[in-house]
């Protein structure tokens, strides 16, 4: 799988460009602020609607405008299509490919497949619980691209519950007890009760088996990328917010496990006016150690190990995104230049061999030999290939 052909109007700092691509490696070379990474950022969108830079669409869209189109020739066994997707400022966004409109924009998710290694990779060791789940979820999503939906639904779900819960907790401790107004928020509460539980049941399903696929090869990665580590060195688990006590890792005894811990914690929720249950609020520990002596990589590891078990996070997605059939497309956005020699040179030879790695550099001197390939100069909103 492969990008032919890139065309962007009105994304990030292009009014309108059009760059023809090859598969192997092509290297975007300038100084910041000239636009490199905002090509390679306009594909990893294109894969799953989300940006690997920003939280939200709205800086994507060019100072002054109101929508924006990325679209990309995309050739897979032999086969090509265009995909395209239109971001528009405080409205829906549309997908078509081929020209054709989809229902949902979503629906265009994981048609093409790309991992993203950047020096924003840090978060997910250094990070909150809520980039760690956000890699666990991007990733699923790519594998299953149906879960788009069901992430969805339990995002609105938590949403619509909290501003139940804050409503019960205002009733609560109005002068009276709340009475009618208490009773009725209670009332509500008790219907998303349902829906968290199902929902929330499949997510936590989802992500533990995702885990349990990722962890051989997330050994594997960080024995390659790490210095004088085997592969039992790393290690990740998922941890849920609540005890499973043992229950089958199926959708409906955990969906009852999670509608009894959900009334356990009724009153709590109601007191603090948020939702308290359910795999927003779960974790995925990351250790390193062998045998019995397992330390958090967060807080415990060196920056050079840190930078390891992200690249080896990273490594491990593309290989477990490769066994399912498909070869990702690799992107390196200025992670070079955040490495030392030795990782560098690690880091480019285990993806010198994929079907197609977009690189962004400062200089040509930060690209790896292990990575030559068609190289383009990017400077003043132009994009050039370099013969």
């Amino acid at each position: 799988m492969h990008v032919s052909h890139l065309s962007l109007h009105d994304f990030r700092s292009y009014a309108a460009v059009d760059v023809a691509l090859q598969p192997g490696v092509c290297a975007f070379i300038g100084r910041n602020g000239q636009g490199k990474t905002n090509l390679v950022e306009a594909i990893d969108y294109l894969s799953r609607l989300a940006s690997h830079r920003v939280a939200s669409d709205a800086p994507m869209i060019r100072a002054g405008r109101d929508q924006a189109v990325v679209r990309a020739a995309v050739v897979r066994d032999g086969r090509t299509a265009i995909l395209e997707v239109e971001m528009n400022a405080g409205k829906a966004n549309r997908a078509r490919i081929n020209r054709s409109p989809l229902p949902r924009a979503r629906e265009i998710i994981g048609l093409i497949r790309t991992v993203v290694f950047s020096p924003e990779d840090l978060t997910l060791v250094k990070g909150d619980p809520s980039d760690r789940r956000k890699f666990l979820d991007d990733l699923m999503i790519l594998r299953t691209p149906r879960l788009a939906g069901v992430r969805s639904d339990y995002d609105r779900i938590i949403k619509q519950r909290n501003s139940l819960l804050k409503t019960a907790q205002k009733a609560k401790f109005r002068p009276g007890g709340g009475g009618d107004a208490l009773d009725g928020a209670l009332s509500t509460l008790a219907v998303w009760d349902e829906h968290l539980a199902k929902t929330g049941a499949e997510l936590l399903v989802e992500r533990i088996r995702l885990v349990e696929a990722l962890r051989p090869y997330l050994g594997k990665a960080y024995e390659t990328v790490a210095r004088g580590a085997s592969r039992d060195d790393a290690d990740i688990e998922y941890k849920p917010s609540l005890d499973l006590g043992g229950v089958l890792v199926e959708r409906e005894p955990i969906e009852g496990t999670l509608l009894a811990e959900i009334e356990r914690r009724r009153r709590d929720e109601v007191d603090r006016g948020v939702s308290l249950v359910g795999p927003h609020r779960d974790e995925l520990l990351l250790t390193l150690g062998n045998g019995d002596v397992r330390l958090p990589v967060k807080g415990y590891a060196s920056h050079g190990e840190s930078w390891s078990f992200a690249l080896a996070m990273k490594l491990a997605s593309y290989d477990l995104l490769r066994s399912d059939g498909d070869d990702p497309i690799l992107i390196l956005d200025d992670v070079f230049a955040e490495l030392d020699t030795q990782r560098r040179e690690q880091l480019a030879e285990l993806v010198a061999g994929a079907e197609q790695v977009l690189v962004t550099a400062a200089v040509p001197e930060d690209v790896p030999a292990a990575l030559a390939g068609q190289r383009y100069d990017v400077a003043d909103g132009e994009v050039t290939r370099h013969e």
